[in-house]
């Protein structure tokens, strides 16, 4: 079941899975909006929304996997897995969102007593850059820091959007000496040197500040994005206003312009864009690895790898419990995946 099979990232998962030959249900909240998108594609469609778990238990019958597109995860997560565990179906999702991805792995003994796959990130955040730190922890053992970052080219979506508006108030993210620790905005900017070309890059509390620990053990994660000088100075003059851009009704007003005005990639740019990571560890001798990652524009690269993540699930061999996208399927994940170069050399002595 793919559940917020209308919006921008669900829709797109969804024409995906109907042309590899799989027919999921789709489902959502508002009939108006799935029910042209599953006749179109000839799917079934279930409509409820999330907040009767009884509702959501009774919908999930006969389904073996459920993924969450729809968002803000930090709303949608908990009633979808609750009814998942209770439903004994596994669990997966699209999420970019740190406290989400806390919370489905703190449920991991829960999962496993109820025989489930609890998978949260399985798109553009944070399958690629999970497995490039899996791959370079692999490279170096006993590694004592990381360091990812990434460049993408294109826009949000909608949804896209309004997460990144509903976590600005929450401030930047790093993890030091394996906790999770609030750093400002826009807290440190480095030149990364991606495969292609060095670029200026500033710190995000993207996924992998949660994730990447829970896949290498590594206690100290930093990641950092791709930005224009202006974006970086822009962030960093947001943060007096931090407080005021959290109030319900600012976000409101906010939220409705973005509706307004956010339409996301095209099918071109989807099509020809591409996204470029760059990852270092090192450990507390002196060793250190470097490595980078091409893979095809992030929103094609979450329909490939929530795809994929599906098939693999139910084709079986993951442990119930919860799980990183690397700790599921392993490090070389993403060289699965249509479009992805993965490269990452033999240790470099200290």
């Amino acid at each position: 079941m793919i559940y917020g099979a209308n919006g921008y990232t669900g829709e797109l998962v969804a024409e995906e899975a109907v042309a590899r030959g799989i027919r999921p249900v789709l489902a959502g909240r508002r009939r108006e909006a799935l029910a042209p998108l599953a006749d179109r594609l000839g799917c079934e469609l279930r409509v409820f929304d999330l907040s009767s778990p009884q509702e959501l238990a009774r919908n999930l019958g006969g389904v073996r996997a459920l993924l969450l597109c729809a968002g803000p995860f930090s709303r949608t997560s908990r009633p979808a897995l609750d009814a998942c565990l209770a439903a004994g179906v596994h669990y997966l999702d699209i999420t970019g969102e740190i406290s989400v991805f806390e919370a489905c792995h703190g449920r991991g003994d829960e999962a496993a007593r109820a025989g489930c796959v609890v998978i949260p990130g399985v798109g553009f955040d944070v399958v690629p850059s999970d497995c490039l730190a899996a791959s370079l922890a692999r490279a170096l053992p006993g590694a004592t820091e990381l360091t990812l970052a990434w460049y993408g080219a294109g826009s949000a979506s909608k949804g896209t959007a309004k997460t990144m508006l509903e976590g600005i108030p929450k401030g930047g993210a790093i993890r030091k000496n394996g906790v999770i620790t609030p750093v400002p905005l826009a807290w440190k900017t480095a030149d990364i040197p991606f495969h292609d070309k060095t670029r200026r890059a500033v710190t995000i509390p993207w996924g992998d500040v949660s994730t990447a620990f829970h896949s290498t053990g590594i206690p100290n994660i930093e990641v950092y994005m791709a930005q224009p000088p202006s974006m970086i100075r822009a962030m960093k003059l947001v943060r007096p206003f931090r407080g005021l851009l959290g109030l319900d009704p600012v976000q409101r007003v906010l939220a409705r312009r973005i509706d307004r005005r956010v339409q996301g990639p095209d099918a071109e740019v989807r099509a020809s864009a591409r996204s470029e990571l760059w990852g270092r560890v090192r450990d507390g001798a002196g060793g250190e690895v470097e490595g980078t990652l091409t893979t095809p524009e992030g929103y094609r690269l979450t329909v490939l790898s929530s795809l994929a993540s599906v098939t693999r699930l139910l084709a079986g061999g993951v442990a119930p419990g919860a799980h990183t996208p690397s700790s599921a399927f392993g490090a070389d994940f993403i060289t699965t995946i249509e479009g992805c170069t993965l490269r990452v050399p033999v240790r470099r002595a200290a």
